[in-house]
């Protein structure tokens, strides 16, 4: 008769955590959830930015095609990967 209780326990257990695991990653990736720009700064913001660190982000889904600066006030500023300022400020970066 324990024998199956225990049985029947693990199998409650087990669909318990089945369960549990699954509902958590639906829809979604492990790891940290990359940066997205759905839209990219038209004007030159070159004075706006701040640090030598940018990101290149691939188009996917919703995501435009960019470039990541941060600014004075620790935002992110998305920027046209194809602007001529875009252009100029990563290739000062890289030289840095």
């Amino acid at each position: 008769m324990s024998v199956k209780i225990l049985s029947i326990t693990l199998l409650l257990v087990s669909m318990c955590v089945c369960c549990h695991s699954s509902e958590g990653t639906h829809g979604r990736h492990p790891g940290p959830v990359p940066p997205c720009c759905t839209a990219v700064t038209t004007g030159n913001m070159t004075a706006d930015v701040v640090g030598q660190i940018y990101h290149e982000l691939a188009a996917r889904g919703d995501c435009v095609k960019a470039i990541i600066f941060y600014t004075k006030d620790r935002q992110q500023l998305c920027a046209d990967p194809d602007a001529q300022w875009v252009k100029d400020l990563t290739a000062k970066m890289k030289k840095v």
